[in-house]
C-alpha cells in the first residue's frame, strides 16, 4: 500500500571545460557524501579525469581529483572504457577497471613511497566485466579469454577459473514448473483436450536478436556468491553461479530470449534477468541453483517494445525493496507486494551509459545516481502511504496505490479488500507520479507523466460508485514543462498545487477549475517560498485543506495565505515524512527522519520509529522493537511516549515483525497494518477502542458505546464507571438506546463492584481541568467526587435499582429485564424477583411461566425453590420446583403435608426445613407452646433469640436464662455463666463459675461467696481466699494477692511480702506504719528491696550483654549482604569471586531468558518452567517444605539467611522489655532511697540509664531501611510468586527491604536526690 514519492532530484551537467568530452562512470563517495565520476576516455582523447561532485545548499561544486592519459593497450578497441569505478572511503582510494585490461588505483592521500596513480594489475587479453564484492574485499573480473579472476583488496590474484562448455553439466535441473501452465490443475477433461502429437514446449536457450553480447557480474548481498551472465558458444546466454572461493555452484536452465541484464537481489533469494519475447519483455527470476522462479512483464508502449538498440539493465537497491529497470528513455522503479509487481515510478532520461547507469546508494536505501553521457542525476524517493483524512466522520480509510497507469483506490472502512486487488481502479493517460486526496476524500488528484487528472467521488461511503474523471491538465513537451513535476496536493476544493523542479530549483504551480470553461487552467502563483522546497503536503481542518511546504532545513511554511502560520512548528532538520495536526487553536508538526527519529515540532520523541500517522486523538507509530504505540495528543512538551510494556500499558501493543501503518479509522476504532509480505491486517487496538468508547459515553451515545463493548469484548462496567453521575441521570436514555432486551440483560449480568476505570481501563491521558474550553462532563476529565461509603459499596445495587425504577412502568415489554435486575444485585434479590413472578401468577399465567423459566436460568433453581418456600407461597414453590430437576416424589408429599397444616404451624415447618431457626422460634412463640419452644431452643442453641422474645415475660425469661447459664457453663464460658447465675440469685453456682473463670474475678468470687444464704465463713472462706491468693501469686498480680492476705487472711507479714515482690514498696511501708509493726521494716521490707535489686541488676546486665552482641552482628550481616549478595543469599561463593556471566544481579524490568539472582524466589526455574505457572506444582511436599522453612526462619540460626531478621526482632523485643520494667525500677530506686540505701539506688539507676542509652543509640541503625536488591519485590508486583520453602525466603527478603516501625522509648529522667 506504499508509493514511491520523490523528495530529491538534482542534476549536474559538466561545465564548459569538459565540453565535448563524455561522462563514462560514476560511484558514491560515502566518506564525503558526494559523487565520483570519470570524464573520458574517448576515441579522440585518451585523457581520464576523476571528478568529485559535492552538493551544496543551492548548487553543485566539482573538484578534479586527478587526471591521466589512458591509451588503450588492446588494438581491438577504438578507445578504452571504464567498466568499474569504486571508491574506498576508509583509504580514500578510487579503483578503476578498464576494458583494455588495466586496473588503476588513484590515491587521494598517498603515503610515503606510494604513487598517486598506479596501475596495480593488467590483463593482457582484456576485461569484459568487473565488480567488487559488497564487503569490498574481493574483486571479480571476467576476461575476453573466458576466465574469471578473483583478486583481493591488495590486488593479489586468489583464484583463476576458466568458463567452458563443461560447466553446463554442473547442474542437473529438476524443474517443478513454478508458475507454468502445465502444472496448473484444470479438471478431468484437460488431458483429453490436449493434442498428444504436440509436445510440450521446452526452452533451448535461443539467443535474443537484441543481445549486446556483454558480460554481467552481480554479487549476492552477503558476498558469499556471485552470478556471471555470458554467452556460451555464441548460441546461448548462460548464468553461472560461483562461490566466493571460485567454485562453480550452478548454471541456469535454458531460457529463450535471455539477455545480458543481471542483478542478484541482496537478500539472496532471486537473480533477476531480462527475457525478450515476440510480444513482450519479461523480468525473469532464477534461484541460486539456476532454476526459474517466476517473472513479470514490463509495461511498455509499442514504441518502447520495438525500439532498436535498446539494451535493458537491472539493479536492486540495497535493501531489496526496489528493482530499477533501465530502459533507453526512462528508468522504471518496481516493487513487489503480496506476489504482485507494482510499477511505482517512471523517470524520463536520455543517453544513459551502457553499463552501471544506475548506482544505488549503499546506505540511503532509495537514493541513486543516474549516469548519462552528458549529466549526472541524484534522485531520492521515500516510501509513503497516500491516505485520505482520518478525522471522523470522514475517516473512510481511503488509500491509493500507484501501479503504472492505474491508481488502485480502496476505502478500507467499507471494503476491506487486500492488495493487489482494489475496490476501484482509476486509469490515467501515462504512468502516475503522485496522488493526493481532498480534505473530504471526495476528490482524487493524480499527477502523471503527461499531466494531471482529477476524479470526483460522489459517495465515498457507498462502495458501488467509482470516482469519475471531472478535470484534467495536459503538460507541454510530453511531460517536461520547464522542469519535472514530482508532487501534488490540493490547495482547496477547487485548486491544485504541483511541485516542479528544474535547473533553477523547486517551484510551485497552481491549477484551478474554471467554472466558465469547465477546464482546469494554470493561474499565476502568488507563492514565493523563502527557501528551497523539498516536500509539498497538506493537512485538513474543519473540512478544509491547508497546504504547506517543508524546506531543506526542516522549516515549514504555510501556503494558506496567512490564515495559519507554522513557523513555530519547524523541525531541527529536514524530515522526509511530515504531518501537521491541529490541537485546539494551535498546530503541531510531526516528522520522521530516515533513521527513525520521530519529532513533534523540534522535540525528539523516539529514535526507533518505522512508520507513523496522526488521528485527532492519538499519534500512532510503530517501532523497530515490533511494537505499536499510542501517544495522546496534547501540548508538545506534555506528549508522553509509553514504555515498551505491552503487558501493562494499553498504549503499547506487540505487532508482527516489520509491520507498517497504513491508515487509521477512529470511527470504527480500527487500524490497518501492512505486513512485510504485503498482506493487510485490520486490528482494533485497545487504546483506540477504549478512547472511542469514552468519547461516545461523553456524547451520551450509549447504543454505539455498548455495541463496541460487545464486539470488542470490553468490560461493560466502563459504561457506568467512566461517568457515574451522568449514567445515573440517563438510565432511561440508556435503556431506550440499547433497547434490545437481551442486550440490557447482558449489561446487567456484567456488572460488578470493581471500578474498571481504575484498574483495567485506567485513563492514561493527562487531562486539564478545561479541555477545548469545555468543562469536563460529570468529572470525566477531572477527579470524580467522593461518593458516600454506602454508594461506593453498592454500585451494582444502585444501577439495578435505577433500572428497576425506569422499568416499573414497562412490565409488558421488559419483564425479563426486571427479573434480571433483581437477580443481578449483590447479594441477589431473589425474593423480589420471585414476588414479581407471584404477582404475574395472579395476573397472567403465560407470562408467569416465561418469567419463572428466565429466573431459573439466571439463578440456582435449588436456591430459588428455598426462597419460594421462604415466601410461604406454596403455589410459587411448586412452579419453581417444576422447572428444576427434582423428582416430584421428593417435593409433592412435602407440599401436601404443608398444605394440611395451619398457617402458623406451616410457617414454622417451612422455616425449620429451611434452617431459619430464629424465625421458626417466633412462630412457636405465636403458637404459645412454651415447652416445645424450650426444647427447640436447647436443640439449636437459640437462647439469645428466646431471651429477646421473652424479655417482657419475667417467668419465661428466667427459665430461658437458667437454661442459657447451664449451656454457657457446659461450653466453659464461666464468666458469662456466672453473670447469668448471679442475675438469678443462684450465688453458689455463681461462686463456682467465677472461681473457674480465673483469679482476675477474685472480687466477684468473694462477693458471691459472702452473698450466699448463709454466707460462706470460717474455714471454707479461708480456703477460698487462700486458693485465690495462690492463683494471684502465680499470675503475678502481687497487689491483689497482698490485698487478700490483708483483708481476708489477716496476715500483715505476707501482705507486705506480696507488695515487695510486686515492687509496691510505698504500699508496704504504708501498711507497716498503719498497723504499727516497725519490726517488719528489717524483716520484710529490707530483704524485699535486696531481692528486687538483685533481680533488676541481673536483668539489666543481660540486656546490656545482648545489645553488645547482637547490634554488631546485625551490622556485619548487612555489610556482607551489600558486598556480595550472591554469597549472602545463595552461599555459592565468597566475596572475592566473580559472578557468572549468565547471572544478573540487577533485576530487569523486561522479561529475560537469563536467570537473575532472585530467580528461585520469583517462580522461574532454570529447567524451562514457564512464568506464572508455579502454582501448578504445589503439593503436600511443597507445604511440608514451607513449614520446614518457617521453622528455620523462626529459629534464626546463626549463619542462615534468616539470622538478621531474627536479630532485629530480638532487639525490638529487648527494647520493649526494658521499657516495661522502667516503672518497677523507678519504684525500686525510690524505695531504696527511703530506706537510706543511697549507693544501691545510684547503682541500679546508673545501670538503667546505661541500658536505656544503648537502646536509644541502636534504634536508628537497627530499624532503618535495609538496602537489599529490589528483584524480589518486583516479582510480587509482576504477579510471579514463589511457592513452598522459597516463598518463605522471598517473604523474609521483602520484609527486610521494608522500613521497620522502631519501638518507642521514653526519655530517661534521673532522680535529682541521687546527684550526678
Amino acid at each position: 500500500m506504499r508509493n514511491l514519492r520523490n523528495i530529491l532530484y538534482e542534476n549536474w551537467e559538466p561545465p564548459a571545460q569538459f565540453r565535448g568530452r563524455l561522462l563514462t562512470a560514476s560511484t558514491w563517495d560515502l566518506a564525503n557524501d558526494s559523487v565520483l565520476c570519470t570524464v573520458g576516455p574517448t576515441e579522440t582523447d585518451a585523457l581520464i579525469e576523476l571528478v568529485r561532485i559535492t552538493t551544496k545548499s543551492t548548487s553543485h561544486e566539482h573538484t578534479i581529483i586527478t587526471s591521466w592519459d589512458a591509451p588503450c593497450p588492446n588494438p581491438d578497441l577504438s578507445c578504452d572504457e571504464v567498466l568499474s569505478l569504486h571508491y574506498f572511503g576508509d583509504t580514500l582510494t578510487a579503483c578503476l577497471v578498464l576494458a583494455g585490461g588495466d586496473i588503476v588505483v588513484v590515491r587521494e592521500e598517498p603515503l610515503a613511497g606510494e604513487d598517486r596513480i598506479e596501475i596495480v594489475g593488467s590483463v593482457d587479453a582484456g576485461i569484459t566485466a568487473a565488480n567488487w564484492s559488497p564487503d569490498e574485499e574481493l574483486l571479480a573480473i571476467t576476461t575476453k579469454a573466458d576466465t574469471v579472476v578473483f583478486m583481493s583488496r591488495s590486488f593479489e590474484g586468489t583464484t583463476d577459473v576458466a568458463m567452458t562448455a563443461e560447466d553446463l553439466k554442473a547442474s542437473n535441473h529438476v524443474s517443478v514448473g513454478w508458475g507454468k501452465k502445465e502444472t496448473q490443475f484444470k479438471g478431468k477433461g484437460a488431458k483429453a483436450l490436449r493434442d498428444p502429437t504436440m509436445p510440450e514446449k521446452t526452452d533451448e536457450g535461443v539467443l535474443s536478436p537484441n543481445d549486446d553480447s556483454r558480460v554481467s557480474i552481480s554479487w549476492r548481498g552477503d558476498g558469499a556468491y556471485l552470478a556471471i551472465s555470458t554467452i556460451e558458444g555464441g548460441a546461448r546466454r548462460l548464468i553461472r553461479v560461483y562461490s566466493r572461493e571460485g567454485v562453480l555452484d550452478s548454471v541456469s536452465e535454458p531460457v529463450d530470449g535471455l539477455e545480458g541484464a543481471l542483478s542478484w537481489r541482496p537478500v539472496g533469494n532471486l537473480i533477476a534477468g531480462i527475457q525478450r519475447l515476440g510480444d513482450r519483455i519479461d523480468v525473469v527470476f532464477f534461484e541460486r541453483n539456476g532454476l526459474r522462479h517466476g517473472q513479470f512483464s514490463l509495461r511498455l508502449t509499442p514504441e518502447q517494445l520495438h525500439l532498436e538498440g535498446q539494451h535493458i539493465g537491472l539493479s536492486w537497491n540495497s535493501d531489496s525493496t526496489v528493482l530499477a529497470v533501465v530502459l533507453a528513455d526512462c528508468i522504471q522503479l518496481w516493487t513487489m507486494g503480496n506476489y504482485h509487481w507494482y510499477l511505482k515510478q517512471e523517470i524520463r532520461t536520455s543517453f544513459l551509459l551502457p553499463t552501471n547507469s544506475v548506482v544505488w546508494h549503499p546506505e540511503k536505501l532509495l537514493r541513486f545516481i543516474t549516469a548519462a553521457s552528458d549529466s549526472i542525476g541524484i534522485i531520492e524517493h521515500i516510501f509513503t502511504t497516500t491516505r485520505g483524512p482520518m478525522t471522523p466522520p470522514l475517516d473512510y480509510g481511503v488509500v491509493a496505490v500507484i501501479d503504472g497507469q492505474f491508481i488502485k483506490i480502496t476505502p478500507l472502512r467499507t471494503a476491506n479488500i487486500p492488495p493487489p486487488m482494489a475496490l476501484h481502479e482509476l486509469k490515467v493517460r501515462s504512468n502516475a507520479i503522485d496522488v493526493a486526496f481532498s480534505a473530504e476524500a471526495s476528490m482524487v488528484a493524480v499527477l502523471h507523466q503527461k499531466g494531471i487528472a482529477v476524479f470526483e467521488w460522489k459517495s465515498v461511503a457507498a462502495s458501488s460508485s467509482p470516482p469519475m474523471l471531472t478535470g484534467q491538465v495536459t503538460f507541454e513537451k510530453d511531460g517536461l514543462p520547464e522542469g519535472r513535476s514530482h508532487q501534488i496536493s490540493f490547495a482547496d476544493m477547487r485548486g491544485l498545487l504541483v511541485l516542479q523542479r528544474d535547473a533553477l530549483g523547486a517551484s510551485l504551480k497552481r491549477y484551478d477549475f474554471n467554472s466558465d470553461t469547465g477546464r482546469m487552467d494554470e493561474i499565476p502563483s502568488k507563492i514565493t517560498p523563502t527557501s528551497e522546497i523539498s516536500t509539498l503536503s497538506s493537512f485538513s481542518q474543519d473540512g478544509s485543506t491547508y497546504p504547506f511546504v517543508q524546506g531543506k532545513t526542516g522549516d515549514l511554511h504555510s501556503l494558506a495565505f496567512g490564515e495559519h502560520t507554522l513557523s513555530h512548528c519547524n523541525f531541527p532538520h529536514y524530515l522526509p515524512w511530515s504531518e501537521v495536526a491541529s490541537y485546539g487553536e494551535d498546530h503541531i508538526a510531526y516528522g520522521m527522519s530516515g533513521n527513525g527519529h520521530l519529532y513533534a515540532n523540534s522535540r525528539l520523541l523516539v529514535k526507533n520509529c518505522t512508520s507513523f500517522l496522526v488521528t485527532p486523538a492519538h499519534l500512532i507509530f510503530t517501532t523497530t522493537n515490533h511494537l505499536l504505540k499510542f501517544v495522546h495528543i496534547t501540548n508538545v512538551n506534555d506528549l508522553e511516549v509509553p514504555h515498551d510494556d505491552p503487558e501493562k500499558d494499553e498504549r503499547c501493543r506487540s505487532i508482527e515483525r516489520g509491520a507498517r501503518l497504513v491508515t487509521a479509522m477512529p470511527t470504527s476504532l480500527s487500524l490497518v497494518l501492512q505486513m512485510p509480505r504485503g498482506n493487510l491486517e485490520t486490528i482494533f487496538p485497545r487504546a483506540m477502542v477504549v478512547a472511542g468508547i469514552r468519547k461516545l459515553i461523553e456524547e451520551k451515545n450509549y447504543r454505539k458505546a455498548f455495541t463496541h463493548c460487545r464486539t470488542q469484548r470490553v468490560d461493560m462496567n466502563i459504561l457506568y464507571d467512566h461517568a457515574p453521575e451522568q449514567f445515573m441521570a440517563n438510565v432511561a436514555l440508556f435503556i431506550d438506546q440499547v433497547k434490545k432486551i437481551t442486550y440490557i440483560d447482558l449489561f446487567l449480568s456484567s456488572l460488578r463492584k470493581e471500578d474498571v476505570t481504575e484498574s483495567m481501563y485506567k485513563e492514561t491521558r493527562v487531562l486539564d481541568n478545561l479541555e477545548n474550553g469545555i468543562h469536563a462532563v460529570n468529572g470525566t476529565n477531572a477527579a470524580l467526587p467522593q461518593l458516600p461509603l454506602l454508594a461506593q459499596s453498592s454500585k451494582v445495587n444502585r444501577i439495578c435499582d435505577a433500572v428497576l425504577e425506569v422499568l416499573k412502568t414497562r412490565t409488558a415489554t421488559n419483564l425479563q429485564n426486571i427479573i434480571t435486575a433483581n437477580v443481578c444485585k449483590s447479594p441477589p434479590a431473589l425474593d423480589d424477583g420471585l414476588l414479581v413472578v407471584a404477582q404475574l401468577m395472579k395476573d397472567d399465567a403465560a407470562m408467569a411461566d416465561k418469567a419463572v423459566e428466565h429466573i431459573c436460568f439466571l439463578a440456582d433453581v435449588n436456591k430459588l425453590y428455598d426462597n419460594a418456600l421462604g415466601l410461604y407461597d406454596l403455589d410459587l414453590a411448586l412452579l419453581v420446583a417444576q422447572q428444576s430437576q427434582k423428582d416430584p416424589r421428593e417435593y409433592l408429599p412435602f407440599m401436601q403435608h404443608l398444605q394440611e397444616m395451619t398457617e402458623l404451624r406451616r410457617r414454622f415447618s417451612i422455616d425449620d426445613h429451611l434452617g431459619r431457626h430464629a424465625k421458626a422460634l417466633v412462630h412457636l412463640h405465636a403458637l404459645d407452646t412454651f415447652t416445645e419452644l424450650q426444647t427447640y431452643t436447647q436443640k439449636y442453641a437459640l437462647y439469645q433469640s428466646a431471651l429477646s422474645i421473652y424479655r417482657y415475660n419475667p417467668d419465661q425469661h428466667a427459665t430461658i436464662t437458667s437454661l442459657y447459664a447451664e449451656y454457657l457453663e457446659s461450653k466453659s464460658s464461666f464468666k458469662e455463666a456466672a453473670l447469668a447465675y448471679e442475675s438469678l440469685h443462684n450465688y453458689p453456682k455463681a461462686t463456682s463459675c467465677y472461681l473457674s473463670s480465673g483469679p482476675s474475678s477474685w472480687r466477684e468470687t468473694l462477693f458471691c461467696a459472702l452473698s450466699q444464704t448463709p454466707p460462706l465463713s470460717g474455714p471454707a472462706l479461708t480456703d477460698l481466699a487462700t486458693s485465690l491468693y495462690d492463683a494471684l501469686i502465680e499470675s503475678k498480680d502481687y497487689f491483689a494477692a497482698g490485698t487478700i492476705q490483708l483483708e481476708y487472711l489477716s496476715s500483715i507479714h505476707n501482705a507486705c511480702r506480696a507488695f515487695c515482690r510486686g515492687y509496691f514498696f510505698a504500699d508496704a511501708l504504708h501498711l507497716v506504719a498503719l498497723k504499727n509493726v516497725p519490726e517488719l521494716l528489717e524483716e520484710v521490707i529490707d530483704p524485699g528491696l535486696g531481692e528486687a535489686l538483685a533481680s533488676s541488676t541481673e536483668l539489666l546486665a543481660e540486656c546490656k550483654a545482648q545489645l553488645l552482641a547482637q547490634v554488631p552482628r546485625i551490622r556485619e550481616l548487612r555489610a556482607k549482604a551489600l558486598a556480595d549478595p550472591l554469597a549472602f543469599y545463595e552461599g555459592e561463593r565468597g566475596g572475592d569471586g566473580e559472578l557468572p556471566d549468565d547471572v544478573s544481579v540487577a533485576a530487569s524490568s523486561r522479561l529475560s531468558t537469563n536467570r537473575s539472582l532472585f530467580t528461585r524466589y520469583t517462580g522461574k526455574g532454570s529447567q524451562g518452567q514457564s512464568l506464572g505457572t508455579a502454582g501448578t506444582g504445589v503439593s503436600r511436599a511443597t507445604s511440608k517444605n514451607r513449614r520446614r522453612e518457617e521453622r528455620k526462619r523462626a529459629r534464626g540460626k546463626k549463619g542462615s539467611v534468616y539470622e538478621e531478621e531474627y536479630l532485629v526482632a530480638s532487639v525490638g523485643r529487648l527494647i520493649e522489655r526494658v521499657e516495661s520494667v522502667r516503672g518497677e525500677v523507678g519504684r525500686l530506686v525510690v524505695g531504696l532511697v527511703r530506706r537510706g540505701m543511697w549507693e544501691r539506688a545510684r547503682a541500679i539507676e546508673g545501670s538503667l540509664k546505661e541500658v536505656v542509652g544503648m537502646c536509644e543509640g541502636c534504634i536508628p541503625e537497627v530499624f532503618g531501611t535495609s538496602e537489599v536488591p529490589a528483584s524480589s519485590a518486583e516479582a510480587g508486583e509482576n504477579g510471579y510468586r514463589a511457592v513452598g520453602g522459597d516463598a518463605v525466603l522471598q517473604e523474609s527478603i521483602e520484609a527486610a527491604g521494608k522500613r521497620k516501625e522502631p519501638p518507642v522509648i521514653r526519655a530517661f529522667e534521673k532522680l535529682s536526690l541521687l546527684g550526678t
